[in-house]
């Protein structure tokens, strides 16, 4: 058979079909998500994410791929590198532009080297990698990054000489229960008892909240949400990274994998949170309110989300990046990792200094994390 490794410089290009048979099913991973950004142009030109996809085709059939950017800069990807970027600068060295793998502005883990079903993993797995250090080498790159992959990625890169850096975010399982009350009961008391005060606040504040499925979501509510979700970035004096375009082709193209909550005082809309979900993972996305009520985060970004997954059955819960308050809510700490090529060797020795000092820490937080976990003993 015939490999042959391309890089296409926009995954709109590829067909749909095509690149959606490579992957797991994740919504993250759809074409429709991933294309999204580029029509909105969200990444592309002038963004600092220019989509640079590798891909392996037999006989222009596409077998292998890796959702891939030249980055200039490292904002949007969750995990930090700008003293590494500093330290290139301080050495008279570019780091900038560096090649990632990863799903923009999503701290989701998820697959990284899409293979097609029947194919081997391992085989397309090393070709990709090869061609990524030739391509990183040829156009004289700094590093190349493979953020936040799953355990089969992580299994074909563990053989091989790239750093690994670990860190931790929060995930809530669903143990099968019938309500929220039945959620509630596995925590120990304090927790237990904070969680019901925080909800009845927000009841005494005359708020309410709906759940509403993308296919049910109107014009006006999306157009709320996302004067909701910029307002959370000006308040931090940041700009969006993304558009309304980028929502409303979400909107239209997967509404089966998007959930979005809205919250009400008084009749009038005050805040939302935007999921991602499928059967086996809701991804908590995008929040913001206009106005301030105490507790309305935890019961629309944590607490009405629970409950959707115990309606709908649905296992898992991902938080997102960061936030220990996620803890006292019945979230459990998970380690996650990514993957690191510095191809210049001084830089490589340094970053695998701090990287393996680094994860001595990672690892003593996240026992402390496990220590403090919420539930009762028996449910430890």
């Amino acid at each position: 058979m015939a490999r042959k490794v391309e890089v296409v410089e926009s995954i709109a290009s590829i067909q749909a079909a095509a690149w959606d048979a490579i992957t797991d099913g994740s919504p993250i991973l759809r074409h429709a998500f991933l294309s999204a950004f580029e029509i909105s142009q969200a990444v592309g030109k002038g963004t600092g994410w220019q989509p640079y996809a590798m891909v392996v085709k037999d006989n222009d059939a596409l077998v292998a791929a890796m959702p891939l950017y030249v980055k200039s800069h490292s904002y949007g990807e969750y995990v930090f590198d700008w003293a590494w970027a500093e330290a290139y600068q301080r050495s008279g060295v570019n780091y900038y532009p560096k090649l990632l793998c990863a799903i923009p502005f999503t701290p989701i883990t998820g697959a990284r080297l899409l293979v097609r079903p029947n194919e081997d993993i391992a085989e397309l797995s090393a070709l990709m990698l090869g061609a990524l250090v030739q391509t990183a080498k040829h156009h004289g790159l700094s590093s190349i990054h493979i953020n936040f992959p799953d355990s089969v990625c992580e299994n074909t890169l563990s053989q091989t000489d790239w750093l690994r850096r670990t860190g931790v975010q929060f995930r809530w399982i669903n143990q099968q229960y019938t309500n929220f009350d039945a959620f509630l009961a596995t925590l120990s008391h304090d927790k237990r008892k904070k969680i019901k005060q925080e909800r009845k606040k927000i009841v005494a504040a005359n708020v309410t909240c709906k759940q509403i499925k993308g296919a049910d979501i109107t014009e006006a509510e999306w157009q709320f949400f996302y004067e909701c979700y910029a307002n959370t970035y000006f308040e931090h004096r940041s700009t969006p990274y993304l558009k309304p375009a980028f929502f409303s082709l979400i909107g239209n193209t997967m509404p089966e994998n998007i959930l979005l909550i809205l919250a009400y005082q008084d009749n009038a809309p005050i805040a939302a949170a935007l999921n991602i979900y499928d059967g086996n993972c809701l991804y908590g996305r995008y929040w913001g309110a206009m106005r301030y009520v105490p507790n309305l985060h935890f019961e629309l970004c944590y607490y009405q989300a629970q409950e959707f997954c115990i309606a709908e059955n649905i296992p898992y819960f991902e938080g997102g990046a960061q936030g220990e308050h996620k803890l006292a809510r019945g979230f459990s700490p998970r380690p996650t990792c990514s993957y690191h090529y510095i191809c210049q060797p001084d830089f490589a020795r340094a970053i695998a200094d701090f990287v393996q000092k680094e994860s001595q820490g990672i690892a003593a937080y996240t026992t402390e994390l496990e220590e403090r976990a919420p539930f009762k003993a028996e449910f430890k």
